[in-house]
């Protein structure tokens, strides 16, 4: 019998093949991927857990893992492999499967097409998992907010909230096709909000409708992730209006309207990626 595979510290890169893929909506693909560097990888009980994706360029012909600090030497800027940031939607250590699911807006952006069109036998590149959030289930109730990249980790929460846990969950998707199925408790409603053919991160949807449920009694847990001008919005409204302490929120941007990920991923250190003052 072999030795057990050694997990992987966080950064190191996992090559993953893919095993299957299917659309759950017409704009949302599940890809699945294992393989023997499924046993290195380091999971957490975090409902929004992450993992960093990494895309070659198709012009390098580049094998992974990429040596990211050899191939800065060699290579501009342009033709470096990309990296995306993606909820895990699910590890199963039985099958040895990770499973993303995956937006896709047409050709825009490069994770997108790369999902919509990934076949069986396809390598998917990540490094590490991180997180930051779970439901607590002594919350009173639960919020949650988000648009269709936060759909995945919002999918993740509700199915591990406890049976008795009350709250809503506010997801902005395009359409009716858009939705998919979700297991919540009973007691946690799920309303879809739909841009009905806006451009994602063109309009005040979702922010409007936090601004207009009925504020409930008792200690709230947030969690609030999409487009950033959106949590910008809601970030005055959630802890100076509504007095919560920053303990109670999980407030961030996943994207940001006209930026691709490396532009937004730099702006996050300068004030305009900032949702909160890093000294209050």
């Amino acid at each position: 019998m072999s030795a057990p595979a050694p997990r992987r510290r966080i950064g190191a890169q996992t090559v993953l093949t893919v095993e299957d893929g299917w659309w759950l909506g017409p704009r949302l693909r599940r890809v699945i991927a294992g393989g023997p560097e499924y046993a290195t990888i380091v999971g957490n009980d975090f409902t929004d857990a992450y993992t960093k994706l990494f895309f070659a360029h198709p012009d390098t012909g580049l094998t992974p893992p990429y040596d990211l600090a050899e191939l800065r030497q060699t290579l501009p800027p342009e033709l470096l492999p990309s990296m995306r940031t993606y909820t895990v939607r699910r590890l199963d250590d039985t099958s040895g499967q990770l499973t993303i699911d995956f937006v896709v807006h047409g050709d825009d952006g490069i994770a997108g097409p790369w999902a919509a069109t990934a076949r069986k036998g396809d390598l998917l590149v990540m490094s590490g998992i991180g997180g930051g959030y779970a439901p607590d289930p002594a919350a009173d109730w639960h919020l949650l907010a988000g648009d269709d990249a936060a759909l995945p980790a919002i999918a993740r929460a509700l199915e591990a909230m406890p049976p008795d846990a009350r709250g809503v969950a506010l997801i902005e998707v395009d359409g009716d096709d858009d939705h998919v199925p979700l297991t919540a408790p009973s007691g946690v409603g799920v309303e879809w909000l739909h841009r009905d053919g806006a451009h994602p991160g063109t309009t005040t949807l979702l922010p409007d409708a936090v601004r207009g449920l009925p504020w409930r009694d008792g200690h709230v847990q947030v969690f609030a992730h999409g487009e950033r001008g959106a949590m910008k919005t809601l970030r005055p409204y959630l802890t100076t209006e509504r007095g919560l302490d920053r303990s109670q929120l999980s407030l961030s941007a996943y994207w940001a309207y006209g930026r691709a990920e490396d532009t937004f991923q730099a702006e996050k250190r300068r004030p305009v990626g900032q949702l909160f003052d890093p000294a209050g």
